[in-house]
């Protein structure tokens, strides 16, 4: 009778070991719709300063222990935004990040006339939107795709994001998923823009890859 207690506790273990998605720094999430090119980008921040692609116009950023670490100004009544200065069509970018006091951020990409499209990161899940344009009065922006999903403040997270055409794939440790197909998004984006609110926003291990044709 103790061995088969003992059985029974071994194989709840597995199984609850295997219902979970452990969330943490530096995941090896991989594409599901992508095929990986050349890393354009490799980004650790083992330096004290931010390297030349990256312009902080709003907010203050700064690294620190290997951290680039992102917090609002209240003076800036903005946003803090950070840009990597990497213009691409189809690229395939993962991070890590920690929402240390930050009330959620947008991964956000423009193109040479505004706002694109942006992935909105928050506590509860993630929400995947198509920006308006602001030189039409009749355009809104519109909300394309929205997953459930935990990113707990107190914990490392990382995401995904493909981007292939007209195809965007988002994935995150936690288990949170997007996948859209949206015409209007298949163009030249200037780059990669992190707009955050909030206390600190903590980004490490920044990767990005060209797309194989």
């Amino acid at each position: 009778m103790v061995l088969r207690t003992k059985n029974v506790f071994a194989f709840l273990s597995i199984l609850l070991s295997c219902s979970f998605v452990h969330a943490e720094k530096g995941t090896d999430l991989q594409p599901t719709s992508a095929s990986l090119g050349s890393v354009t980008l490799d980004e650790s921040f083992s330096e004290q300063q931010l390297g030349k692609k990256w312009v902080a116009s709003k907010g203050e950023w700064t690294i620190k222990d290997g951290v680039l670490i992102g917090s609002e100004k209240k003076e800036d009544k903005h946003a803090a935004v950070l840009t990597l200065q990497q213009p691409n069509r189809n690229s395939i970018i993962r991070f890590s990040f920690q929402l240390d006091g930050a009330s959620g951020f947008n991964l956000s990409f423009n193109h040479a006339k505004g706002h694109l499209f942006r992935i909105a990161v928050s506590d509860t899940g993630l929400t995947l939107t198509k920006d308006a344009d602001k030189k039409d009065p009749n355009s809104k922006a519109k909300a394309l795709a929205k997953a459930s999903g935990k990113f707990d403040s107190k914990q490392w997270h990382t995401l995904l994001v493909e981007i292939q055409g007209d195809k965007v794939s988002v994935q995150s440790d936690s288990g949170a998923k997007l996948d859209i197909r949206e015409p209007s998004l298949d163009v030249e984006k200037t780059g990669y823009r992190f707009v955050m609110r909030g206390e600190s926003l903590l980004l490490d291990d920044i990767k990005v890859w060209s797309v194989q044709p």
